[in-house]
């Protein structure tokens, strides 16, 4: 059996917003007119206890304020990852290592400039497979990185 609390427990700030918004319910379903409103909102603001706010609900039906609703958990950052895909992330991290061997076999094996065409085709073959945020996957993998090394 559930004990019905006091109607002098005070009240929070989120219980305070659910009665403002329980108020404009009544307003927007012509329960009760805008000066009203605004006056139900003035004593909404001042009222300090659940007693307090049960008298400006008295006279109207559901819905009413809602005490204690759980605070909703705040939103977590999105992922650096978010909207890249796996294959993404593999040729974003490939990428820049593949300029840097591909460069570092012209120079070493005196292999022709043109080589360095292959990274280049790899990159435009992935920005036309996966368009616009493929240009920018191995710089969030890269920001990522650096981010992971500084925290």
């Amino acid at each position: 059996m559930s004990e019905v609390p006091s109607p002098r427990l005070r009240i929070s700030d989120q219980d305070r917003e659910s009665a403002l918004a329980a108020l404009g319910e009544h307003m927007t379903a012509g329960r009760i007119d805008i000066d009203e409103f605004g006056e139900r909102s003035a004593r909404v603001t001042a009222a300090k206890t659940r007693g307090d706010l049960s008298e400006v609900f008295a006279d109207l039906p559901e819905p009413r304020p809602r005490y204690d609703t759980p605070r909703s958990e705040p939103e977590k950052p999105a992922s650096p990852w978010a909207g890249i895909s796996p294959a993404q992330r593999v040729m974003g991290a490939l990428l820049p290592i593949l300029f840097i061997a591909t460069i570092a076999l012209i120079i070493t094996t005196g292999i022709t400039w043109w080589f360095i065409l292959v990274p280049i085709g790899i990159s435009a073959v992935g920005e036309g497979i996966w368009g616009k945020g493929w240009e920018n996957s191995h710089k969030k993998l890269g920001k990522q990185r650096r981010r992971e090394l500084d925290g």
